[in-house]
């Protein structure tokens, strides 16, 4: 249970400040600033991931958790049980969001600026170099000390920073799905739903093609972000 709880607030912390920071730019006529919001989605999983990395793992994310299951290093029972922590802390974020800015009409909900092809094919590329680097930071010598923490949370904000324009860079089924559901606009949030996972899935075979093998999939409890 204290996992499962780690997991509802880490996804709530990170959708209250991600898409919170989206809400605010709108708010105040840019003060935040793409860059700013960019860099609040990194440093924000790179808090969580310091804060509850060691109890849960810090995924915060379904597809990080798919992804790891993918890669043998989490069992099944777990899964449901934290995509579930996660997708109820990020309506949370969502629902607060609401209630402090009700005038907001979208909340920070993921929208493609091109075509549905675009941006499924884009957060499904973002997403397996997020899960490539979490699979790859979280074992051997670099899982200790900071490492795993700036890694993380330095590719979450690259890839925000550029590519945020256009798809939304989500990565995030739980980060999607919430302020799409709370905001009315479903249009585009099965885009955010299956991209995701099709990317952590992929990431865990490349894994395997460039460790040794078993490395991928050798389990660290505790240790994982």
């Amino acid at each position: 249970m204290k996992r499962f709880t780690a997991e509802f607030i880490g996804t709530f912390g990170l959708v209250f400040a991600g898409t919170g920071a989206i809400v605010i730019n709108e708010v105040s006529g840019g003060a935040v600033t793409h860059v700013g919001i960019a860099l609040t989605f990194g440093l924000v999983v790179l808090a969580m991931i310091y804060t509850f990395g060691d109890i849960s793992g810090a995924h915060l994310n379904p597809a990080v958790t798919l992804g790891f299951w993918a890669a043998r290093r989490m069992p099944i029972r777990d899964v449901l049980p934290y995509v579930a922590s996660q997708i109820l802390g990020a309506f949370a974020a969502s629902a607060s969001l609401r209630f402090h800015f009700p005038q907001n009409k979208l909340l920070g909900a993921t929208f493609p600026a091109g075509t549905d092809v675009q941006s499924f094919a884009l957060e499904a590329i973002l997403t397996f170099f997020l899960m490539l680097t979490i699979l790859n930071v979280s074992i051997g010598a670099k899982e200790k000390g900071i490492t795993a923490g700036i890694a993380v949370g330095s590719i979450i904000g690259l890839e925000a920073m550029f590519a945020g324009p256009i798809c939304g860079a989500s990565m995030n089924p739980a980060r999607s799905i919430a302020p799409a559901v709370v905001s009315g606009h479903l249009e585009h949030v099965w885009i955010y739903l299956v991209a995701p996972v099709v990317g952590a899935v992929a990431a865990t075979f490349a894994c395997r093609c460039v460790r040794e093998p078993g490395c991928c999939s050798k389990p660290k409890p505790g240790t994982t972000p």
